[in-house]
């Protein structure tokens, strides 16, 4: 697909490259870990973004990527552009999120610009199966939070109920920061059904040795640090276990710990 359909399909402003917009992209790949950039993104894509900064296209040209698109209204204001212009790099700035800008490249590579402007409508009036992996980095507080607002933000453009959205959200986010301030790093992983909303967080680090302590409220590891932070009062776990219809979790001490909360819709029995 040439990046000027991917520019039309998002309503896009041009940053930089204006006179490549011809250029023809093979793949599409999503996300603001630009270390999975680097390992898993394919030669001939064009890089889907909210990291606003110049390492994210230093980071496209050595995948040798096609070009950038900022989300959600972002703008790199380094010398970002500057760099893009010297190795032939498309930069792009849509007002979308991730998730639609995602449907409506899909949509435009599949049907045309109509169908990618009318994808998020069309969606809402279909049974969906949606699937999608994150990654959250420990001791990241710079970025904690992101992937639960990805993920509140992809089940409110589905439609869901803002109840349903906002307890998925808030155990998300919980889960989030217990990755956050003690483990390694995590792979996210939404499953959404018409039955069922699922998240499971699966993380490296060092374990919780006893899990019905660490469900009392109030029980916390948190370093004084992180207190000060705002964050380790011990409600973390238990606002989980409140929020969410099902939980599951499986630890094991020095190596990880997974968590798997399930939430029903519209009362669908699991």
């Amino acid at each position: 697909m040439e990046i000027g359909r991917i520019k039309d399909a998002l309503e896009a402003l041009v940053i930089e490259g204006e006179e490549r917009l011809d250029t023809v992209v093979e793949h599409v790949y999503a996300s603001d870990l630009m270390s999975d950039v680097l390992a898993f993104g394919r030669p001939n894509s064009i890089l889907l973004t909210g990291l606003a900064t110049q390492q994210s296209v230093i980071s496209a040209h050595m995948a040798e990527f096609r070009g950038v698109v900022y989300v959600r209204g972002k703008k790199p204001k380094d010398g970002s552009a500057r760099f893009a212009g010297e190795h032939a790099l498309v930069l792009l700035s849509t007002d979308l999120d991730m998730f639609e800008a995602c449907l409506r490249i899909d949509a435009a590579w599949r049907g045309g610009l109509a169908s990618a402007q009318a994808v998020t409508h069309d969606a809402r009036a279909h049974d969906l199966l949606l699937s999608r992996e994150f990654v959250i980095a420990g001791s990241d507080f710079t970025n904690a939070g992101m992937v639960s607002t990805e993920i509140k933000s992809i089940l409110r453009k589905i439609g869901f109920d803002p109840k349903l959205v906002r307890r998925v959200a808030i155990c998300t986010y919980e889960g989030e920061m217990n990755v956050v301030m003690h483990a390694d790093n995590a792979r996210v992983t939404l499953a959404v059904s018409p039955q069922a909303i699922d998240v499971l967080i699966d993380d490296e680090g060092k374990g919780i040795p006893d899990v019905e302590l660490a469900l009392q409220e109030g029980f916390t590891t948190a370093t004084e640090e992180m207190r000060a932070m705002g964050f380790g009062s011990g409600m973390g776990l238990p606002n989980i276990k409140k929020n969410s219809d099902e939980l599951e979790i499986t630890s094991q001490v020095g190596k990880g710990t997974r968590l798997q909360m399930r939430f029903r819709v519209n009362g669908n029995p699991s």
